[in-house]
């Protein structure tokens, strides 16, 4: 386990190194920077992953020093040649992640330029960054493209990121030539993760078998990283294509259709599609270099959304500024007014800002007229943000930012929890704007909470809903301190005496009952909730775990809520579709995971199955890098997060994902036969050192001299601490003439 730490002082005899950026491994300093070379996120992820991935990614200077390299992987393994202009940018951060997870099966090598540049044959000045692979473990069956030591190079064509370096390393791994004997309509599209890529059809004869193989060994070694190369025999009887056709082709990005051709030699072939992939190469050069010269070197994602938007002026007028002065009148007179307390010179405060001012903006769109969407700049109205709680400041001081308030007269403030995004945020509003709970007296109130969509709510969104139904309001109080809490998440509606006792008998309840009406079921089967004896707050995690899909697609704004439930994760994991198929596919994978939990009732209850689409959840491939320590192929199902236990387990690859195999398999895991596939970190990191305050420090220093009169023992410990600080510079002053090992003892955790 590594410690990142920030060198802010030293108050030791020994040196340390000052304004410098350290990782620490078993307590001890492992490497230093200087802090000029760590200048953002991107450059801290890429010089900690250099620094730790020594063996896995070399730097090499010469062509002699890449030979070298080459001959001693021949036979062993291949090699993933990186070039970048600089150190420190988002193209050197993602060669470091991919070979972070693929490190232990390719050798990784790095360059900034130089002769090694040039051998490739790549133009320094006109690159920004390229990546080759040196296939160095030749593969057998077919012939190489060419007899010399150096190793077959295949050229990345699309722009450097972590999705694309996958991808292209993904395809690396197939085969060089797939032989069939279906016609090539029979062949099935390519599954992921070479769903995009080309297939290339070239047809074989028994006379000519040996040069048809050498023909498509050599077409494929051109096509490499292009397209998939397959050989038909036509002696199959499953073989339908007329003799006249030579080479057939499929894009599965445009179509799933095959196109028939008759050309004359392999150079026509590859034009096809080096030709194209050469424009889109050309495409993607110049977005790139557009995004360049926009952002230069700009790199975080927030200060990047920041920057992006510095000429912009924020269109201000459909939210209010409140001040000192205008803060409680603008209050006083809405009856919901949501308050974002925000800092100029703070990033996330301003990227959350744009998002508040459009939530702004779509409910005055949709009419939304009894919510006032106000806004507090912290940096200038610091009084209001720090003044202490009472009938004109209902809230807490405001002490994180961004921060948003939700304020009513005469009632507690409600704090937004949730997401900062536009949608979570708007959705929240909506929700708060009724009340909690809804009081209802008749059948046909009651029906139409269950079934009518709050004023407001975006198309397609459903809400959660939650019914209490009690004979009198001292049964009810439980319920009702209970929706308070919910407020914003659920809707939630109250029925007593009477009207409750009718609708219960209607339905066969018995008083007290609490319905649960999760948006994801139909309002037709409610769950039933345990409401005679349950206070508070138990009926508010109740109603929170009803509100979870049984089968949840995790995502990072619900993924806090199923970890604290504390169950194990069944999680599967599926790839991005780009057509009906795909689509098709993963729905059925998901379905047979529904069915391994009916299958295996109450067993199955200690496990939470859930999956994670990493098309829409792109932070899932990371996720799943970091519990087995590499890339596997999709779908890959895994059991995490074992209740005190740290062991991740991977479903064989090999075998389908079927309902009983999945429990077969888990039973395996819980009688200890199973082999976990990789461990959880560990992630506590306490601070090493205590609590600085600066602020109390530099209010110290401020204070005027007349309260700051010294006493003699003020006197006499200042001195002490004047002889100290003297004692200390000289010890500096020796120090500074040797080179004793650097040894800081006060610092602070970044």
């Amino acid at each position: 386990m590594y410690k990142i730490t920030l060198f802010l002082e030293c108050g030791s005899a020994k040196p340390c190194c000052l304004n410098c950026f350290c990782v620490c491994r078993g307590g001890k300093e492992f490497l230093s920077f200087d802090l000029d070379t760590v200048f953002d996120v991107n450059s801290m992820v890429a010089e900690v992953l250099f620094a730790i991935l020594r063996e896995e990614v070399k730097y090499v200077h010469t062509d002699a020093d890449l030979l070298a390299m080459e001959r001693t992987a021949r036979g062993k393994k291949d090699m993933v040649l990186c070039y970048v202009q600089s150190l420190g940018t988002q193209e050197h951060r993602s060669i470091m992640e991919t070979a972070y997870v693929y490190g232990s099966k390719h050798q990784f090598i790095l360059i900034t330029g130089g002769p090694v540049l040039k051998q490739l044959g790549a133009n320094e000045s006109s690159l920004s960054s390229r990546v080759w692979f040196l296939h160095c473990r030749i593969p057998g069956g077919f012939s190489t493209p060419t007899a010399s030591e150096r190793c077959p190079v295949t050229r990345m064509r699309r722009a450097l990121s972590t999705l694309n370096l996958h991808s292209f390393l993904q395809l690396m791994e197939a085969p060089l030539v797939l032989e069939v004997d279906v016609d090539p309509s029979s062949v099935p599209p390519p599954q992921f993760p070479y769903q995009l890529t080309p297939q290339v059809f070239l047809f074989s004869r028994p006379a000519t078998e040996h040069l048809d193989r050498d023909a498509a060994g050599a077409l494929a070694w051109r096509l490499r990283g292009v397209a998939l190369l397959l050989l038909v025999h036509r002696q199959s009887p499953a073989v339908k294509t007329p003799e006249e056709f030579n080479v057939a082709y499929r894009r599965p990005e445009k179509s799933s259709e095959v196109k028939y051709l008759t050309l004359h030699s392999l150079d026509e072939v590859s034009e096809i599609f080096l030709d194209q992939d050469k424009e889109e190469e050309e495409e993607e050069e110049e977005e790139e270099e557009e995004d360049e010269s926009q952002f230069g070197k700009l790199n975080d994602e927030v200060a990047a959304s920041v920057f992006e938007n510095t000429g912009n002026l924020m269109d201000l007028d459909s939210i209010t500024q409140l001040t000192s002065e205008n803060f409680h009148s603008e209050v006083a007179q809405s009856s919901l007014t949501v308050v974002l307390f925000y800092l100029k010179w703070d990033a996330v405060s301003m990227a959350f800002l744009s998002s508040f001012i459009e939530v702004a903006e779509k409910l005055e769109e949709s009419k939304v007229d009894d919510v006032l969407m106000s806004v507090v700049d912290c940096g200038e109205w610091t009084d209001l943000c720090a003044a202490q709680p009472s009938a004109l400041v209902p809230f807490q001081p405001i002490t994180e930012f961004p921060r948003v308030v939700l304020l009513r007269p005469q009632e507690s403030p409600q704090y937004y929890e949730s997401m900062l995004g536009s949608e979570a945020l708007h959705r929240f509003i909506i929700l708060s704007r009724t009340a909690a709970p809804v009081r209802l007296s008749t059948q046909e109130e009651v029906t139409s909470f269950l079934q009518e969509v709050p004023h407001g709510s975006q198309a397609g969104d459903r809400p959660d809903r939650v019914l209490g139904l009690f004979r009198s309001p001292t049964d009810a109080s439980a319920f009702v301190e209970a929706a308070m809490s919910l407020r914003g998440e659920v809707l939630s509606g109250l029925l007593m005496d009477g009207p409750a006792e009718k609708w219960a008998a209607a339905h066969a309840l018995h008083l007290p009952a609490v319905l649960a009406f999760p948006s994801w079921r139909t309002p037709a089967h409610p769950s039933a909730l345990p409401a005679a004896s349950s206070s508070a707050a138990e009926l508010l995690s109740q109603v929170r775990l009803a509100m979870l899909h049984p089968m949840p697609e995790l995502t990072v704004d619900n993924l806090p809520s199923f970890l604290s439930l504390g169950k194990a994760l069944l999680l599967l994991f599926v790839g991005e579709e780009e057509d009906e198929i795909g689509q098709r596919q993963n729905q059925e994978l998901v379905e047979e995971m529904r069915r391994a939990v009916e299958l295996g009732g109450a067993r199955m209850e200690r496990y939470l199955a859930c999956w994670i689409h990493l098309g829409s959840t792109p932070a899932g491939m990371s996720v799943l890098g970091s519990y087995l320590g590499y890339m596997p192929p999709l779908p890959a199902l895994v059991l995490t997060h074992l209740p005190n236990r740290e062991e991740v387990y991977q479903y064989p690859a090999d075998n389908v994902v079927a309902a009983p195999s999945v429990l077969q398999w888990l039973q395996r895991i819980e009688d200890g036969a199973e082999l976990p596939a990789g461990m959880l970190g560990a992630d506590s990191w306490p601070p090493s050192a205590a609590f600085y305050d600066l602020l109390k420090v530099m209010e110290e220093a401020q204070e005027p001299e007349s309260m700051q009169q010294p006493t003699p023992a003020d006197e006499e410990e200042l001195e002490e601490e004047e002889d100290l600080h003297v004692e200390e510079a000289l010890v500096a002053e020796k120090v500074t003439d040797g080179s004793p090992e650097p040894n800081p003892s006060v610092h602070s955790e970044l």
